[in-house]
């Protein structure tokens, strides 16, 4: 057993060898792992079970002992909770554990928690509770909690979390799947023929020690420093270090209950002469917040935030001293809008996701849930290969398809943040202004000035910048202020505040190539270019977009339940839907996608999608046009009203058209108005182009 401290490696360590003549998986030796997975952050833990409900088996590094209780992301979309309603009802455990939407749905501004309020907003419409559009609502929800949910998730499906401790006695070089590795650190990566060799270094009686596990696919969900991009000398490309923030963790039943009884929301943006911060409020019942306070190093240095000092700027910012504070921890972070040059790398062996991928500004929540749509997108993929499914080329496709939207999405949040930036410019309290001082100093005749110097300097300027606020300036009898005030209503008025909630963007992003088949008449092509403001969704059957909800009535011996149209594709399996109206040809086209699927050797099962028009038709159902297969289901459309569209107009087709569904519910293929050539030549060229096969 070799022991050492860990070893830094230089960017592009990995050691590359000629891997495009090898077999991708080794047959029969057990041990190689199929997929190790580096980060055990919410994006990791879900592909784990993702993974896992596939039949794949994984296993997961994680460098830190213990799993952080600090609260960090905690909206969470549209899609993102699509994903976890079919994961054994984690979407409906955290509505039920969440806060009542009614004390998060608002961002108020103000000049204190006590003190006069500039303004409100609220993020939610109607139509967000309606379930027209989806069969969940997003939510509020801190991160450390979910986590809990995800680790109780895993251990359904007997994952072990095991400490470095408990190693004693284990194969250091074969770590069973089904368990979650605390305190390993990935050191280094070596990528040959036939595996990936990751070398894990963890602490042990009171030395390092260095173990090296194979595996075939390397999963890097590490997070926005993460190492396994490091390793691999993958670049990011974009705008780093936008701004650099202190996050403090903080509990105040006191607070949480006098923001109960005045004026309940998600977020408080305060800005008065004392001190300018963000709050946080993550759970109001509870009492449990966290600040966010910008500081500029090396000026300013985040040991500088003593918890005295912390309590102290909490006090100024509420406005009044807390008696049961509890300040729980301290923590930097650096902003950043960043995407990585690419995303896979040593012939698809190794792969990033979430931040390891992507890091964003945290205007609109993005981070974590573009993280967790990587996994989805990723998790059927990785199947497909080690299943024999597609060739590890399908991989690609994966790059194809998220990348695209991660650069969207980080144009949007940067659009977004310049929205949070709105108010305080309002009034006249510009952080842009601020940020080029701050630069100024640092690279301009203030670099070369004694360190005190220059912080009394930085101190003295946000001072200044700070009276802007003084009641004395900002109220009505004041021009300036006046002017300032109305200004600031006028932001209000039009909606040109950070925003919560991009619908168009969160359930209507659109892969336009990939493990797909395009088409000629989509009516859409591509998201608009991001504003930064509220777009609605739209639903649409193109090729690449999500597939539309709609409330369907499951016909079968058993049962007679309703369930959304997403509820239809299995997490179980890499299994294809084909959609489809009952009438002969469509017919016609299921047996053959059925036939060309036991040829592809992949699962697809048949809905049979009735009309009120023809309900009487299905209580026969489909048996005896299907017969013999028996993987179809026959299911009538529940319109909200008799006005409502139908499911084929929802979908912009006709009932003589079919849509084929990818494992992560994605659209692979449709065809509008009836398969014209020989459907079995169509679906094999589906199914080859879908898959990547040649």
């Amino acid at each position: 057993m070799e022991s050492s401290r860990i070893t830094v490696f230089p960017p592009g360590y990995i050691q590359r060898r000629a891997l495009s003549s090898s077999k991708f998986f080794n047959n029969g030796d057990s041990s190689v792992l199929p997929v190790l997975i580096v980060g055990a952050g919410p994006v990791g833990l879900v592909l784990s079970i993702l993974l896992t409900k596939l039949g794949i088996k994984c296993a997961v590094l994680e460098k830190n002992k213990n799993f952080s209780n600090h609260p960090q992301a905690h909206f969470i979309n549209n899609r993102s909770m699509e994903v976890f309603h079919k994961l054994d009802g984690l979407a409906e455990e955290i509505q039920r554990y969440q806060p009542p939407v009614e004390l998060w749905r608002k961002f108020i501004y103000c000049t204190s928690l006590s003190g006069s309020v500039l303004g409100s907003v609220d993020h939610m419409k109607p139509q967000d509770f309606e379930q027209v559009v989806s069969p969940v609502s997003v939510a509020h929800f801190s991160q450390y909690k979910l986590m809990r949910l995800l680790l109780k998730q895993l251990e359904n499906l007997n994952f072990q979390v095991r400490a470095s401790e408990e190693l004693e006695g284990l194969n250091h070089g074969i770590p069973r799947e089904r368990e979650i590795l605390m305190g390993h650190e990935c050191v280094s990566i070596d990528a040959n023929n036939d595996y990936v060799t990751v070398t894990a270094s963890f602490f042990k009686n009171g030395e390092y020690i260095k173990r090296n596990i194979r595996c075939n696919i390397l999963v890097g969900t590490d997070g926005a420093g993460s190492t396994v991009r490091k390793l691999a000398g993958i670049e990011m490309k974009g705008e780093s270090d936008l701004q650099n923030l202190v996050s403090v963790h903080f509990l105040s039943r006191d607070l949480g209950q006098y923001l109960l009884n005045k004026t309940p929301g998600m977020l408080f943006f305060i800005f008065n002469t004392e001190a300018i911060g963000v709050l946080v409020a993550h759970d109001l019942k509870e009492g449990e917040f966290v600040f966010q306070i910008p500081f500029y190093p090396p000026q300013q240095n985040v040991h500088d935030f003593s918890h005295k000092m912390c309590e102290e700027l909490i006090f100024k910012l509420v406005g009044r001293e807390l008696e049961d504070l509890d300040v729980i921890d301290i923590k930097p972070w650096v902003m950043h809008a960043e995407v990585a040059e690419k995303f896979l790398c040593c012939d698809n062996r190794i792969v990033l996701a979430g931040d390891a991928a992507h890091r964003f500004p945290p205007a609109g929540g993005f981070g974590m849930n573009t993280g967790i749509q990587d996994s989805h997108n990723l998790a059927w993929k990785i199947a497909s290969v080690v299943k024999g499914i597609a060739p590890f080329s399908i991989l690609n496709t994966y790059e194809t398809e998220r990348r695209p939207v991660a650069i969207f999405n980080t144009e949007l949040s940067i659009q977004n943040f310049k929205a949070a930036v709105a108010v305080p410019a309002a009034l006249g309290l510009d952080p842009n202004i601020a940020n080029l001082v701050h630069r100024a100093i640092n690279e301009g005749v203030g670099a070369v000035l004694p360190s005190g110097l220059q912080r009394a300097i930085l101190d003295g300027i946000f001072s200044i910048g700070r009276a802007q606020l003084s009641e004395s300036l900002l109220n009505e009898e004041n021009p300036i202020g006046s002017l300032r005030l109305a200004k600031l209503r006028q932001i209000f008025n039009e909606g040109k505040t950070l925003q919560l909630q991009f619908p168009a963007e969160d359930l209507g992003f659109r892969y336009l190539e990939g493990a797909l088949v395009p088409d000629h008449d989509s009516v859409t092509s591509t998201l608009e270019a991001p504003t930064g403001r509220r777009r609605d969704y739209i639903p649409t059957a193109d090729p690449g977009c999500r597939l539309p909800h709609m409330n369907v009535r499951v016909f079968s011996n058993s049962s007679s339940k309703i369930i959304s149209t997403l509820d239809l594709i299995s997490v179980d399996k890499v299994e294809f839907l084909l959609i489809t109206a009952p009438i002969e040809s469509s017919y016609c086209l299921a047996r053959a996608a059925l036939k060309v699927a036991e040829e592809f050797k992949v699962f697809i099962r048949v809905c049979m999608l009735w009309s009120g028009d023809n309900f009487k038709g299905i209580e026969v159902g489909s048996k005896a046009s299907l017969e013999p297969w028996e993987n179809y289901i026959d299911v009538l459309e529940v319109k909200k009203s008799a006005t409502s569209l139908s499911w084929w107009e929802i979908c912009k087709m006709t009932n003589r058209g079919a849509i084929l569904v990818r494992p992560d519910e994605h659209i692979a293929w449709r065809v509008k108005s009836g398969v014209v050539e020989d459907p079995i030549n169509e679906m094999r060229r589906v199914f080859s182009a879908v898959l990547c096969l040649k």
